[in-house]
C-alpha cells in the first residue's frame, strides 16, 4: 500500500478482514495477535499483528510490527 487513503478504500469495501471477519470500519481496533488478510497487487497477504505502534513511523520501524503468515492453500516451491 502506498498512502492510508488506499487503505481506508479497501477496508471500505470490506476487502479487507480481521480474524477471518470482514471490516469496513477504517478505525476498527487491532490487538496484538490479530490476523489481518488483506488483497496487494494481486496477492492476499495474511499479517499477525506482533506489536502496536504508538504514532507513525518509517517503514523499516512498521515492519517490525507484522509478521506474515506464508498461505497454506499456495503452492509451494519444492523441488525433487
Amino acid at each position: 500500500m502506498r498512502a492510508r487513503s488506499d487503505c481506508a478504500a479497501l477496508v471500505s469495501r470490506g476487502s479487507v478482514r480481521i480474524n477471518r471477519q470482514p471490516t469496513d470500519k477504517a478505525h476498527a481496533r487491532l490487538r496484538v495477535g490479530d490476523v489481518l488478510t488483506v488483497p496487494v497487487r494481486g496477492e492476499v497477504r495474511v499479517l499477525r499483528v506482533l506489536k502496536l505502534a504508538s504514532r507513525r513511523g518509517p517503514p523499516a520501524e512498521a515492519l517490525l510490527l507484522y509478521d506474515e503468515i506464508a498461505d497454506p492453500a499456495a503452492p509451494s516451491c519444492v523441488a525433487h
